[in-house]
């Protein structure tokens, strides 16, 4: 798994993993009457879990506050943001040289004629 795909993950799951221990509030002693509103309230907690944390991870970016941004991306399940990158582009120029090629053809051809049984001598 690419280093970017597994960080990604991390930092989607752990918020998912606290909302989860937050959805079991029947256990904390607090009465959540169905399973529906019990799943709305933990994915609104993951959601504002996210938002509040990497908002954080945000802010010491800019800042230069870097244990501020270690915290922040380690409660996020990584400590940095995943660098997504992109692909390196390079213009390609070729210069074909007729005589050498028609040479690798005809070189090609015999060699596939002999190959089939055509070329025969």
């Amino acid at each position: 798994m690419p280093t970017n795909l597994f960080v990604s993950c991390m930092r989607t799951l752990v918020p998912l993993g606290v909302a989860l221990l937050v959805s079991w509030s029947g256990r904390l002693g607090i009465p959540v009457d169905s399973e529906a509103a019990a799943a709305a309230v933990a994915l609104g907690f993951a959601g504002a879990y996210y938002l509040a944390f990497r908002g954080l991870e945000w802010l010491a970016e800019r800042l230069a506050w870097h244990p501020l941004r270690m915290a922040a991306g380690l409660l996020l399940g990584w400590a940095r943001p995943p660098e997504y990158v992109r692909d390196l582009v390079v213009p390609l120029r070729l210069q074909v040289d007729k005589e050498h090629l028609d040479r690798e053809t005809r070189a090609a051809w015999e060699t596939y004629q002999r190959a089939i049984g055509g070329g025969r001598e």
